[in-house]
């Protein structure tokens, strides 16, 4: 019985001449939220497939606990939200969710599911005059209706508004209490570094990074960025602390992260000098274009 709720080892596809994911191992425990991210054409796609039993792979292994890929416990213990939802758009709301879960085996309250996702008021409304948005929603509460061991979300975040992204964030973050296992695909690099436990990257069907956002940041060592505010001359203090000028006022520094402490030593030794600072550590846009192997601006 393993204690791992996905486990994926040395999983390889080739389609064609193209080896889309080479050697991919990731892993999972119940309750952790990890974020898979990666270019278009990375293998993400490949791999959420492959992970719900669509397409074979030529060499490695998932299990879903202890369960192969679609196979009947498996389906059964993984949810799956896809970037671009379809449903019938006759059907509404309440009529779709109510469909799914007979074919579940499932017996929820439906219209506290369709109130949790924010669709309350259009629960009776047909389907096709929902918003993308509303559809994404949706789709949701189909993932929330059985209790999965594993959550595949592929851009969820696709056609919300603002306070929507909060609301699914805090059901994902629900979930996880729930010890379900989320993975979630994503471009928004900006939400997933606050809401993830993890990053997982893939470069050309390769992992070419998995840890904690702190180690990952650890481990590239990218340079901090310092902006100091000079409360006069910002000429002097640029000359004095090896900067360069920015915005006529402030002197901007780069430093390691074993730098820090004595770069503010020498920036507190300017006294009077120096009106204000602000330190930004390397964000996860810096982190992912060093493991993706671009250029950082």
């Amino acid at each position: 019985m393993t204690d791992k709720a996905l486990t994926i080892e040395t999983l390889s596809k080739d389609r064609g001449l193209t080896r889309v994911l080479n050697d991919v191992s990731l892993h999972l425990a119940p309750g952790e939220r990890v974020a898979l991210l990666g270019h278009n054409g990375a293998g993400k796609s490949t791999l959420i497939k492959a992970i719900l039993g669509l397409t074979r792979v030529d060499s490695g292994t998932i299990r879903i606990g202890d369960a192969a890929p679609g196979s009947a416990r498996a389906r059964r213990d993984t949810a799956y939200l896809p970037e671009a939802v379809s449903f019938h758009p006759a059907l509404t709301g309440r009529e779709q969710l109510t469909l799914f879960a007979r074919l579940s085996g499932e017996r929820p309250d439906i219209p506290a599911l369709l109130d949790r996702v924010g669709l309350a008021d259009a629960l009776d409304r047909r389907i096709g005059t929902y918003s993308k948005g509303m559809r994404q929603r949706l789709g949701l509460a189909q993932v929330l209706l059985g209790k999965p061991r594993v959550a595949l979300l592929d851009e969820p975040t696709s056609g919300l508004d603002p306070i929507s992204r909060q609301d699914l964030y805090a059901i994902i973050d629900e979930l996880a209490g729930q010890g379900v296992a989320v993975l979630i695909a994503s471009h928004a690099l900006t939400e997933v570094e606050a809401r993830t436990d993890r990053i997982a990257i893939l470069r050309k069907g390769v992992k070419v990074a998995d840890d904690t956002l702190a180690n990952l940041s650890a481990l590239a060592g990218l340079p901090i960025r310092m902006r100091v505010r000079a409360t006069e001359n910002a000429d002097a203090l640029a000359a004095r602390l090896g900067g360069n000028r920015v915005n006529g006022a402030s002197v901007e520094l780069l430093c390691s992260p074993t730098d820090k402490m004595e770069a503010l030593r020498r920036i507190a030794a300017m006294g009077e000098a120096v009106a204000d600072l602000e330190m930004t550590p390397p964000k996860l846009e810096d982190l992912y274009r060093h493991y993706a192997r671009e250029t950082v601006q």
